[in-house]
């Protein structure tokens, strides 16, 4: 079971994933300061899976090519005699 689906196109920027790494583990720190350790560990938890899946092992799905207008299927063989 994926928690992070690495393919989804939001996650294709480096800076990005490298964002969602950088702003959990700032709040694992914030726990940390503030004295929660409970919180602290989820949230570090999520920091490191992220950090692995998101940067560790991150291999990008090529794109997907672009539908050129009119070349649907159906569109060749239109045999209405317009």
């Amino acid at each position: 079971m994926q928690l992070i689906d690495p393919n989804h196109p939001f996650y294709r920027p480096l800076w990005v994933r490298v964002a969602i790494v950088a702003v959990c583990a700032g709040w694992t720190l914030v726990e940390i300061y503030a004295g929660e350790p409970f919180w602290a560990m989820l949230v570090g938890a999520v920091a490191v899976y992220s950090a692995y899946a998101l940067l560790l092992t991150f291999k990008p799905a090529p794109p997907e090519p672009e539908k050129v207008a009119g070349s649907e299927e159906g569109a060749e063989g239109d045999d209405t005699g317009r």
